[in-house]
């Protein structure tokens, strides 16, 4: 098998495979050209707020453009669209934003367990200020239900903010039946949509979200930029949390970067040609690569299978550990989904919230696709995977003691229907 693994490589003139597109993508080519355009003395490089020449003139008029374009992809009002440097600060405006500006309504808030920690580091943050959290627990597949949502909510609620997709499990949160039910509570509704709008169609009316915070490097942008759509009708009170020159109607002040915000309008605008398309190659990578998962004894998905996109995997090896499989695949990007401080590396707080073991934890990892995976690449991976998942476990005395167990050895993957190389 290495010796067909070593000719593949060989043979597609690279070792490396790039399976981790759900904590960032590779920018597209038509987005770096827009970039481009705006950094040169040739090109619309002008401060947007410089209005008094033409050189700013232009580049308002491009940064307008792309409000315009990442509006039409969640179909909201280009003037619903507010600049941030990512999402982490589009997330921290949403919810202290909210939270800061209504205290007066209410001090209590609404999240899960599973969230970004974006958001709960915000909601930690707001806890030291006197608001009150409420933790929504997933069941036991990760799925955050409309029930709970609503069992959490109380008369002084004045925000609830979910993701749409899980960065680590996938699983989709049913943000259509939950902004119904928070609407009819009069409560705002905050949707992290930064991993979703790669994968999904995204309609901020049928979602009745009043807040949905956006990131440009998760869909084929670039790095360092990102939105907050923020309805205005009904209108949604909010605080700005950075404070400067008054720009983006006071609600983010800063010089706006207009190489960037022209790249995620771009790549804003091809994601409406692109989304079907990238989803038809990605479910088809993924019943592909479930197929060599399905080899690998006692191997199973961590998640809702059902309720999940396509591209993202978490998935549990037992008896190998996380960091030696990553490290034993360097030419295979992935990702263990851990949350790294400056001393040490913790279980994932998304599997541990599913009632996880801390050994499951440690022993998961998490696979995600995208527009420029290609067949070959899944291959190449879905080998090594193979490979060294056996090589490590031959390492490992607690898996050989269990290999006398046969109903652990057995995969708890399906195969799918899907062609393969051998």
């Amino acid at each position: 098998m290495r010796a067909n693994l070593d000719a593949e490589l060989k043979h597609h003139g690279s070792n490396a495979v790039y399976l981790d597109y759900a904590a960032t993508t590779p920018v597209d080519p038509q987005v770096i050209l827009a970039m481009n355009e705006c950094l040169g003395i040739d090109g619309t490089f002008g401060n947007a707020s410089s209005r008094s020449h033409g050189f700013g003139r232009d580049a308002e008029a491009v940064v307008e453009l792309a409000r315009t374009q990442v509006a039409e992809l969640i179909n909201a009002d280009p003037s619903d669209i507010v600049w941030t440097s990512g999402a982490t600060e589009a997330i921290n405006l949403a919810i202290k934003g909210v939270a800061h500006a209504n205290a007066d309504r209410g001090r209590h808030l609404v999240t899960s367990t599973i969230e970004h920690k974006a958001v709960l580091d915000s909601c930690k943050k707001l806890s030291t200020e006197g608001f009150d959290v409420t933790y929504v627990c997933p069941d036991t597949d990760g799925l955050i239900t409309p029930d709970r949502v609503e069992q959490a909510l109380r008369n002084d609620t004045v925000l609830v903010s979910l993701m749409h997709v899980n960065n680590e499990l996938g699983t989709i949160t049913d943000i259509e039946a939950i902004g119904k039910i928070v609407r009819n509570h009069g409560v705002m509704f905050h949707v992290d949509a930064a991993q979703s709008t790669a994968r999904l169609p995204l309609d901020v009316q049928l979602s009745s979200a009043d807040l949905v915070s956006l990131s440009a490097h998760k869909m084929y942008g670039p790095k360092g930029v990102g939105a907050l759509y923020i309805r205005r009708s009904p209108i949604v009170q909010i605080q700005a949390q950075i404070h400067g020159g008054g720009q983006e109607r006071s609600l983010r002040a800063g010089t706006l970067p207009t190489h960037q915000i022209v790249g995620m309008g771009e790549a804003a605008a091809l994601l409406r040609q692109h989304l079907k398309p990238d989803s038809v190659l990605v479910k088809k990578l993924d019943r592909l690569f479930l197929r060599y998962l399905s080899e690998i004894d006692g191997a199973s998905l961590n998640g809702n299978q059902l309720h999940r996109v396509p591209g993202i995997f978490n998935v549990f090896f037992p008896c190998v550990d996380n960091e030696s499989l990553m490290m034993s695949v360097p030419d295979v990007a992935l990702s263990s989904g851990a949350a790294c401080t400056s001393s040490h590396i913790e279980p994932s707080h998304v599997l541990t919230s599913l009632g996880l073991s801390d050994s499951v934890a440690n022993c998961s990892v998490r696979f995600s696709f995208g527009r420029f995976t290609k067949e070959h690449d899944v291959h190449i991976a879905g080998a090594r995977i193979v490979e060294q998942v056996s090589a490590l476990r031959q390492l490992s005395s607690a898996w050989q003691s269990d290999l006398y167990d046969e109903g652990r050895t057995e995969s708890a993957i399906h195969s799918p229907t899907a062609d393969r190389h051998d």
